[in-house]
């Protein structure tokens, strides 16, 4: 059974998602304060963090950050605030997903099996990834080239993790697409994989056009090549 640790002072939005939540199979623990939730996330290993950004004696983003110092568990933000600037920060301190208030319950119920089902691609004890030259810190989410840091977008991020975390193995483009986003980005296609696949090359390949790293197989998919 998938845990779920919810961080809301909102006592009627708590009774109907908790309630929601259960109904799906998962177990969920509340917690209603920033204080209270600063030590709860640690009880158990927790597969998702439901946070809420305003809390009644400090911020959701500050809990995250606190977070990501030791844990990658996925993080979905949940919002009155739907500005730009709001929701690039969210993502940019480590979390995963952003939805804001009011929403349907569908779509956070998609948003969050969503975000549990590409957990699973991801999950791993590790702290850093090394192969080929590459390094992943997967808690600072930082990523280095023979010694050098790359900037790399979210999406690229988590491509080239997926990757590395699973050196040498053939993933077909619906295993790709399945970890990285949920069944509702149908505007995502083969060819935008293939734009992906073409930027994260360019910036971790030695020659771009002659991949080494990233290997494709012919009518196959594509594989992380973990020999130097």
């Amino acid at each position: 059974m998938k845990q779920i640790f919810f961080v809301e002072d909102d006592g009627s939005l708590i009774s109907g998602l908790t309630f929601a939540l259960e109904r799906q199979g998962y177990k969920v623990q509340v917690a209603r304060t920033f204080s209270e939730a600063q030590t709860g996330w640690r009880e158990k290993p927790y597969d998702l963090i439901i946070l809420d950004v305003s809390l009644p004696d400090g911020s959701g983003y500050d809990l995250c950050r606190k977070i990501r110092q030791s844990s990658q568990v996925p993080v979905l933000f949940l919002t009155a605030a739907d500005e730009e600037t709001d929701v690039i920060m969210g993502l940019d301190i480590g979390g995963d997903d952003y939805i804001t208030k009011p929403f349907k319950l569908a779509i956070f119920l998609s948003r969050v099996n969503a975000l549990l089902r590409r957990s699973g691609c991801f999950s791993s004890d590790d702290t850093e990834i090394a192969s080929h030259g590459v390094t992943l810190r997967l808690l600072e989410r930082k990523t280095y080239k023979n010694g050098s840091p790359v900037d790399l977008t979210a999406g690229e991020f988590k491509l080239l993790c997926l990757f590395m975390k699973n050196p040498d193995v053939v993933l077909s483009p619906e295993q790709i697409l399945g970890c990285l986003w949920d069944h509702e980005g149908n505007y995502i296609d083969n060819s935008t994989l293939t734009v992906y696949i073409r930027r994260l090359r360019a910036k971790i390949e030695e020659e771009p056009a002659n991949p080494r790293r990233i290997i494709t197989v012919r009518g196959m998919g594509y594989k992380w090549n973990r020999a130097e």
